[in-house]
């Protein structure tokens, strides 16, 4: 069994950096300008994050009188400024105000928390109830949504590219999972073990979508972050599961860069050596999987990636190849050598990942 000495949160944006890198550089001032904020602010809280891993930040721990297996939910509004978490605005069993987007971030907390507690029997993120936070309306024209270790936080997009950032329910649940593997397997986010921790959250993402719409493999669309992107847009989302590499055609965004098997596997120093890019390999494996088996992706295929995660033997900085077979381990461990075991070899054959 591996032994993860310590949590080391790192920082974790749903919109990749090379999308904004290429915003960025666009001519038109519109565009690039909040592109060019969202990056600064970006690297501030990158740093910000690092420096409290480094310095050692206060642990959040469940609130006093808390009930194990609820959820306790408080979202703050920073109101266009930066300063977390903002001023409190909704807490748990309140009703819904008429902020949409604060209502959108609340039902999104709840439905990551029921679908981990209903589906693995995980209270909370952490296991052990601890209460979810989100700030909403941070900064202006904020082009991404973030989990910084301790809290989820939402822009509300610039409206040119990107939308209000709470529509889409699986980028609420990619970025709390990045806070499950933080506790769990606490992947490094760097090259393919980075690859991974993208990867899971974007899994269990779209299976916290699907839970909540009651969708089976075969009816999902498989989309992250569908109807993010703003009507001027050739897209349907960030990222495609059933076919990486298809999810955007922009001339301003230009081509979804995700390859779906190892032969196009990306070799960059950038974005933390690709993590949003590679994500695609395993992403495909997982969609592979799901469809093969049928029925709700969460039952079994959600399973064995669960079990792998929080089964204390994925090591920090395991390669695809590594996930890969304890997926195999996990899948013989839950269900015996039948239908399950011989899927999940066959998926990661598929997109040319080979078991140890």
């Amino acid at each position: 069994m591996t032994t993860h000495g310590g949590f080391e949160p790192v920082f974790c944006t749903i919109v990749p950096p090379h999308v904004l890198d290429r915003l960025a550089q666009h001519a038109d001032p519109v565009l690039s300008g909040p592109a060019r904020r969202t990056l600064q602010r970006d690297a501030y809280e990158r740093t910000h994050r690092r420096l409290t891993t480094v310095i050692g930040a206060a642990t959040v721990a469940p609130r006093a009188g808390a009930e194990a297996g609820k959820p306790h939910r408080t979202v703050f509004d920073a109101r266009h400024g930066t300063d977390l978490p903002g001023k409190k605005v909704r807490t748990e069993g309140e009703e819904p105000g008429r902020d949409a987007t604060v209502n959108r971030a609340y039902a999104g907390l709840g439905a990551t928390f029921e679908h981990f507690l209903a589906v693995y029997r995980r209270d909370s993120i952490d296991g052990a109830g601890l209460p979810l936070d989100a700030t909403v309306h941070y900064d202006r024209e904020y082009n991404n949504a973030f989990w910084n270790g301790e809290q989820m936080v939402f822009g509300d997009g610039d409206g040119e590219i990107f939308l209000d950032f709470t529509i889409a329910l699986d980028v609420i649940g990619h970025e709390l999972t990045h806070g499950v593997t933080q506790h769990t397997a606490n992947l490094t986010y760097y090259g393919q073990p980075g690859a991974l921790n993208e990867s899971v959250s974007d899994v269990f993402g779209a299976l916290i979508k699907q839970y909540s719409l009651g969708q089976t493999a075969a009816e999902a669309d498989w989309l992250i972050g569908a109807g993010l992107l703003a009507p001027r847009v050739t897209g349907v989302a960030l990222r495609s599961m059933k076919a990486p590499g298809t999810a955007y055609d922009d001339d301003v965004l230009g081509k979804d860069p995700q390859p779906a098997t190892m032969d196009d596997f990306v070799r960059t120093g950038r974005d933390n050596g690709g993590v949003h890019i590679n994500s695609g390999i395993p992403n495909h494996a997982f969609h592979l999987l799901a469809t093969a088996l049928g029925g709700h992706a969460w039952e079994r295929a959600g399973q064995i990636w669960y079990d792998v995660l929080t089964g204390g033997e994925l090591a920090q900085d395991a390669l695809f190849a590594d996930f890969a077979t304890l997926t195999l381990k996990a899948a013989r461990e839950r269900y015996g050598d039948g239908e399950e075991l011989e899927a999940v070899r066959k998926a990661w054959e598929q997109v040319g990942v080979r078991t140890l």
